[in-house]
């Protein structure tokens, strides 16, 4: 049976629900500490009548620096409850990505850890002061007394209680469902980030519908995802707020941790990216550890090793593979258990039926089964557009007001779809057009990989050609390269196969878990620079 969640028109409507339905359920956990449902509305209220107190008006933007803990959900439901619009900022980020975002999106309000890892953000914040001087108050997050341009949070506790219940009310009842109220910035992979405008009724309806596809009564989930990603506010804190659920807040990811707090808290899901997954169903841990609680594992951005599938199912735990990004908040095609493990290694599942999808030629014509496409989306709850970028937002759009993904796929006979890989990935080899995700899915199958990564380099032969990075399997070797370049030659057309390999212990990720390409596609063409150097032509 599927769960029958309330709709409501506001994602912050959900912690009035529950703060009178089950005000004594936790709502979070962080460091040994837990919060129930009662506690978090009082604190999102507070701080919610701060920001009020303050002056900021009906699409003010606030900025928050924080890793993934409580603060971070009391900033973000105290916003969005009032009408102001969210933003979240990475604290891996370096001074010139902070400067970045912070100018696109003009915050009046800027609330920040002191330091994380080391890491001393005083400074930085003294220097955003100093330069953008449309931010008008920066805050500590983490309590405590003020530190250089941080000033005290308490100070805005004293702000709230000069602020009228009523005004705070009148302010609550006019946000409207299509009112905007988070910014989320995407990665920038094919240019600078775009701020992606998501709406109250985009944080319901999507997390709404995983919620219901999850099909878990009070979830207990994982929270350990940057919260400047969507994957962070809508796949889990949304959803899981949907549901009534408690969210378990790490700053840091470690396989071993994570399962330490799946034992620990009696955790339902484990819902991350296919790395990350992969990483925690494959420690020794996974064995040894009580993960009775353990109902479902989910995975979206990437395929998941079939082996990997394998395992999970002979497990007997529930799977779903979903596929989705920022710009449509919802997850648009879905595959469980009841897919084949080859089909939920190899395939995105089958549409949302409250979604249009089509795949389309460059030219915006939908093509035929079994060719390869653009994925174009249409829904009632997608993004707004890009923030204050009219122009991209077109570019982004169809004529018929459908969203162009970048994602290249095929529909397959079932109905469900084949994703071949992303454009801005795609490279040009002799001609050919090739799409990485396919090689990597191949070098994954062998056993002795465990995860890869393919990038194009130029070539002045061939204008682009491949190169393989591979992490190997614990313990073992690196194989020779003959042997893997057999192992494609039985699987791929021959101007698929990598011209390159190299192995690595770790792939390098970035924060949300995914690979860094960018990186490596600046080591594979410093790579390539020296072997011409020192040889005079293509060293491959």
């Amino acid at each position: 049976m599927t769960l029958a969640l309330p709709v409501l028109p506001r994602i912050s409507d959900y912690l009035d629900l529950y703060a009178q339905r089950t005000p004594k359920a936790s709502a979070c956990w962080f460091e040994g500490v837990f919060t129930s449902y009662a506690e978090l509305a009082q604190r999102v209220e507070a701080l919610a009548r701060a920001f009020l107190g303050l002056g900021l008006q009906h699409g003010d933007r606030v900025a928050v620096l924080s890793t993934p803990r409580p603060e971070f959900l009391v900033s973000m439901l105290a916003a969005v409850q009032v009408g102001l619009v969210w933003v979240g900022l990475n604290p891996r980020y370096t001074w010139r990505e902070l400067a970045y975002v912070i100018s696109d999106a003009q915050p009046r309000v800027l609330l920040s850890l002191t330091d994380f890892e080391g890491r001393d953000f005083s400074g930085m914040i003294a220097r955003m002061r100093s330069e953008f001087e449309f931010i008008e108050h920066s805050f500590r997050l983490d309590g405590g007394p003020a530190v250089g341009a941080l000033e005290d949070i308490a100070l805005m506790q004293r702000v709230a209680e000069a602020t009228l219940p009523a005004q705070h009310r009148a302010q609550r009842d006019a946000v409207q469902g299509g009112d905007a109220a988070v910014i989320v910035y995407t990665s920038g992979s094919s240019g600078s980030p775009k701020g992606a405008v998501l709406p109250h009724r985009s944080l319901v309806y999507g997390p709404g519908v995983e919620a219901e596809q999850t099909n878990i009564k009070q979830p207990r989930v994982l929270c350990n995802f940057p919260i400047n990603h969507v994957a962070c506010v809508g796949d889990t804190c949304c959803a899981n707020l949907i549901a009534g659920g408690m969210l378990a807040f790490d700053e840091r990811f470690d396989p071993a941790h994570y399962l330490v707090l799946v034992e620990k808290l009696r955790l339902t899901q484990l819902a991350h990216v296919p790395t990350v997954v992969q990483l925690v169903l494959e420690h020794l841990d996974f064995q040894t550890r009580d993960l009775s609680s353990l109902q479902l594992v989910a995975w979206g951005g990437a395929a998941l090793p079939i082996d990997v599938v394998r395992a999970v199912r002979a497990r007997g735990l529930r799977m779903l593979a979903v596929y989705g990004m920022t710009e449509t908040v919802c997850n648009v095609t879905w595959a469980d258990d009841s897919f084949s493990d080859e089909a939920l290694a190899t395939t995105i599942g089958k549409p949302d039926p409250n979604v249009e999808l089509k795949l389309i030629d460059d030219n915006c014509v939908e093509v035929a089964d079994g060719q390869e496409g653009e994925i174009a989306v249409r829904h009632g709850a997608m993004m707004l557009g890009y923030f204050n970028r009219p122009v991209a937002t077109a570019t982004a759009m169809t004529p018929d007001g459908f969203l162009r993904t970048g994602d290249i796929a095929q529909r397959l006979s079932d109905g469900s779809y084949r994703l071949v890989g992303r454009r801005s990935e795609m490279y040009k080899s002799g001609g050919y057009n090739i799409y990485p995700r396919e090689i990597e899915q191949c070098l994954e199958e062998h056993l002795g990989v465990a995860l890869a990564a393919v990038v194009g380099v130029p070539d002045p032969v061939y204008q682009e050609v491949g190169v393989a990075w591979l992490m190997r399997q614990p313990g073992a070797s690196a194989l020779p390269d003959q042997e893997i370049r057999d192992w494609c030659r039985e699987r791929l057309a021959n101007y698929k196969i990598p011209k390159r390999f190299e192995w690595l212990d770790e792939l390098p990720m970035l924060p949300v878990g995914k690979v860094d390409k960018l990186r490596l596609k600046r080591n594979s063409q410093e790579g390539s620079a020296a072997a011409q150097t020192a040889t005079g032509r293509t060293a491959w």
